[in-house]
């Protein structure tokens, strides 16, 4: 019996999942009908959460999808992709997401102009941590930042730099008359 290798396809994500540390959802983004219904939805996170939340990997292997995942303070990442995609893709995909929201959430005082405060008080660098309770007071950000990333299960793309960028220019409300040519 000859084996036919999958098909190549850009639909590579079929969700995007953020999970509190009781695994209840903070966001989820689904691109296809794998789970059509919310009840599936909520059952499968309740599933991965379960199986990924005590464990050091950073990858699983669940219900016939690859699961990529990160852990940050008390949030869970999640990126899911069918059993033949490519882990490295995945990964790329879920490390864009959250240094964007890291980024993005820590309020980066060079992005306003301001010097580093870690330089005038000789401590490191702010450490690259998302929490729950400034994810949740800038929801608006994380919808940009995913949709900049992801389109339908398609990856567009992978560099946190561009996503903050786009995601800064996408949240000014600058009126269509007063844009610039490459605003618009």
């Amino acid at each position: 019996v000859a084996v036919s290798p999958q098909e190549p396809s850009l639909y590579t994500v079929k969700a995007v999942i953020i999970l509190d540390n009781d695994g209840e959802r903070l966001f989820a983004k689904y691109y296809d009908d794998t789970y059509p219904s919310v009840k599936e939805q909520k059952a499968f996170e309740k599933n991965i959460f379960s199986k990924t939340h005590r464990s050091d990997s950073e990858i699983a292997l669940l219900e016939g999808l690859t699961v990529v995942y990160k852990s940050s303070i008390d949030l869970y990442f999640y990126v899911i992709g069918s059993a033949h995609e490519n882990e490295l893709m995945l990964t790329a995909v879920l490390n864009c997401l959250f240094d964007s929201l890291s980024q993005m959430l820590r309020g980066d005082p060079i992005a306003r102009g301001e010097p580093r405060p870690w330089v005038l008080s000789r401590q490191g660098p702010p450490r690259k941590n998302v929490e729950k309770r400034v994810l949740l007071e800038n929801m608006e950000g994380l919808f940009l930042a995913v949709d900049e990333i992801v389109d339908g299960g398609v990856v567009l793309e992978s560099d946190p730099q561009q996503v903050v960028h786009r995601v800064a220019v996408r949240g000014e409300d600058v009126p269509l008359t007063e844009q610039t040519v490459s605003q618009v």
